[in-house]
């Protein structure tokens, strides 16, 4: 295969199936989303077989468990794909919503419409329940999308790409609005990327040297994040039994997820009675922990945490563990280690939620939450492209506004510039 004129073809047909889909009216969309979930739940059975190819192969190629976990899909991860989509249809549509709208001196009134970005390139790995993710969102803000899935996960994607195919065509909307990239030739992300005739965006969902790479070589804006390094501070006046609670769901839930806590900060006034209690419970899931010496003069069993443990995104049973003296000390230690992702605070005091809020700068910044929530479906987005710790355009997890930009409109009466 010539990937290059692979790749230049499908960013044509996608350039082409945008302007049609930005003609097309809600009631066509949702009318493709809705058809698509029922594609996915009819050909659930035909969806475990060909990940189960995938999931053979990845066994034998040996994939860690973090990776398997992410690839297969179960009869709950099928349905919930199902349900995500009917979600994003339930959502409002973001596209042509004008706001702002103001008269000038002149008599020219002007505002701002909302409109797609255009054609968004997506590269993922292992997760095949990011291909409907996507599609739909892109679908339903009117983007057109192509989907460069793992090579791990080259039979699901194809066999979600089938239904999404026939839901498009049941709606009448062209097959190309959504294209899955049919070779596992790794060229064809450095042909994806460096195509801005064709792409508007890229949204890189994998490892961090997949996001790295791409964020260097990419000729197009990239939406992305890096790192999930995502932090619990228990504060001195929590309570304890909640914050056990959140402590165990934000690292346990979950491993290879970029939302899973990978540092506990624990206030040195109850650290003596918070953590052998988590200990205990961190051991019954046979959690690894790391601590710092205060953490270890009260866990005497536990490893030495190194400097590299904090600044490290296990997305694995492993855990590091802070003794921090008061709110100044845990946020000094995020600022200086976080990745920008996602943070919480167990507290009962109010001004150290606000501090903690305000002072702490990261995409989703949490009170008395488990950092598990930072997600897509859980805001109520339908379910998300990615999540973003950039500070321009969009932030955190980005749903259908963040698949969209605006435009000024100007309505006038025959005014000219004078």
């Amino acid at each position: 295969m010539d990937v290059r004129h692979y790749m230049q073809t499908l960013g044509k047909q996608a350039r082409e199936a945008s302007r049609a889909l930005a003609r097309a009216d809600t009631n066509t969309k949702n009318h493709a989303l809705m058809s698509i979930a029922s594609e996915i739940r009819t050909a659930a059975d035909i969806l475990k077989q060909q990940n189960a190819i995938d999931l053979t192969a990845g066994i034998a190629k040996g994939l860690d468990a973090a990776l398997l976990d992410r690839l297969e899909l179960t009869d709950a991860r099928i349905e919930g794909m199902a349900e995500g989509l009917e979600q994003i249809a339930a959502l409002a549509d973001p596209v042509g919503e004008i706001s702002n709208m103001t008269f000038r001196p002149s008599g020219i009134q002007l505002g701002q419409m909302r409109v797609p970005l255009g054609v968004i390139g997506i590269i993922y790995e292992s997760r095949p329940n990011v291909t409907a993710d996507a599609a739909g969102l892109c679908l339903k803000s009117g983007n057109a999308t192509i989907l460069r899935g793992g090579s791990e996960a080259i039979h699901s994607n194809k066999a979600i790409a089938a239904c999404i195919q026939r839901g498009l065509e049941q709606a009448q909307l062209p097959s190309s609005a959504v294209q899955v990239v049919e070779t596992t030739d790794r060229d064809a992300v450095g042909e994806l990327i460096t195509m801005p005739e064709y792409i508007d965006v890229i949204v890189p969902r994998g490892g961090k040297s997949l996001i790295e790479r791409i964020s260097r070589d990419a000729r197009v804006p990239v939406i992305k994040h890096l790192d999930g390094i995502c932090h619990v501070y228990i504060a001195a006046d929590a309570d304890l039994d909640m914050a056990e609670e959140i402590a165990f769901n934000a690292k346990c839930h979950r491993y290879g997820v970029c939302n899973a806590m990978e540092t506990l900060l624990v206030d040195s006034a109850v650290a003596a009675e918070i953590l052998p209690r988590l200990a205990k419970r961190y051991a019954s899931e046979s959690v690894e922990l790391r601590g710092c010496e205060r953490t270890r003069h009260i866990l005497p069993d536990i490893h030495i945490a190194s400097h590299d443990d904090w600044d490290t995104e296990y997305l694995a049973p492993i855990l590091s563990i802070r003794v921090v003296d008061g709110l100044d000390a845990a946020m000094d230690h995020i600022h200086e280690h976080s990745s920008g992702h996602t943070e919480t605070i167990v507290t009962q005091n109010y001004q150290q939620s606000r501090r903690f809020l305000a002072e702490v700068d990261s995409s989703s910044v949490m009170v008395n939450a488990s950092t598990r929530f930072a997600d897509g479906f859980e805001y109520g987005l339908g379910a998300e492209i990615g999540i973003s710790t950039d500070k321009i355009h969009a932030r955190g997890p980005v749903g259908l506004n963040g698949l969209t930009s605006q435009k000024w409109i100007v309505f006038g009466s025959g005014q000219i510039r004078r």
